[in-house]
């Protein structure tokens, strides 16, 4: 078995978790493949033991790879969307950040979730991704997003006027500080955030959520994710932002933009005990009651 790990840098809490990861590794005798940047002087002090290849970017990762190790929180875990891309690497998300929803193995389970790779006591969820054409180049030759495509206003600018078309039908102009499209994976992050609502992993679906709208009678809309949806937008300024996961470009209003389902997938490592109810009910605290 192979696998590589990934994390956008090391604090001392990482690091030790990273050779602690590293140790059970070894010990199942799995090989593996460690993000380049991770290599410091100390770190290899410290792991003279371990016998390791590295990486640097997508390029570096191969088929032979069977599973891709997160070590931070979700913006980590979105990271390693643009590096396995559609070369159907299962991603496993180890949580040191807060919330989690992607990366929802704690770190006290690591040692349960190596087990779990070794025998193959775990299940793939195939999530679904947004992508993003444009008659500019944007995000590189990585346009695509596991949670969610926004246009947003720059800044302090006032309100934009996003016009919204499926298919090329027109939908709705959204008098808005921005709009977002999320799949059903993101339907849990800003959509959520924006009081969209959440929707299942297996919904097909994406969601278009207004944000901070000036019409009050404009809500979120759950769409089939087969439909194109493009944009037209005015503002008083030249320029607005495009965001796709954690990446951010600044474009100009005359950009054609349409955004639609990627052709491949991803697929996220989850535990056989865990599921996205249990999920939801852990992470929004659902039915917890502070007063008992």
């Amino acid at each position: 078995m192979k696998v590589a790990i990934y994390s956008r840098g090391l604090d001392e809490e990482i690091e030790q978790h990273l050779k602690t990861l590293m140790q059970e590794l070894k010990l199942q005798k799995v090989e593996c493949v460690v993000y380049d940047p991770l290599i410091t002087k100390s770190f290899e002090r410290n792991t003279k033991s371990f016998q390791y290849t590295t990486f640097t970017n997508n390029k570096g990762l191969d088929e032979s790879v069977d599973c891709l190790i997160s070590l931070g929180g979700d913006g980590t875990m979105l990271d390693t969307v643009t590096m396995v891309r559609d070369k159907e690497i299962p991603l496993l998300g180890i949580n040191f950040g807060r919330l989690g929803f992607l990366a929802s193995i704690g770190k006290n389970e690591m040692q349960h979730a190596v087990e779990s790779l070794t025998s193959s006591t775990y299940h793939i969820d195939q999530r679904t991704l947004i992508h993003v054409d444009s008659n500019a180049p944007l995000f590189g030759d990585a346009p695509f997003g596991l949670n969610e495509f926004v246009i947003h206003k720059k800044d302090t600018s006032p309100m934009i006027k996003v016009h919204v078309y499926m298919n090329g039908e027109f939908l709705n102009t959204y008098w808005a500080d921005g709009i977002i499209v999320s799949t059903p994976t993101g339907s849990t992050g800003y959509n959520l955030s924006c009081n969209g609502p959440i929707v299942f992993p297996e919904s097909g679906s994406f969601v278009i959520t207004p944000v901070a709208p000036h019409n009050l009678n404009v809500r979120p809309l759950v769409v089939p994710d087969d439909n194109i949806i493009s944009f037209e937008i005015e503002g008083r300024t030249d320029q607005f932002l495009c965001s796709l996961d954690s990446r951010r470009e600044i474009v100009e209003k005359d950009i054609q933009l349409a955004v639609r389902k990627e052709s491949f997938t991803i697929g996220l490592v989850r535990l056989n005990e865990n599921t996205f109810l249990e999920t939801l009910r852990n992470k929004l605290a659902w039915g917890l009651d502070k007063r008992n």
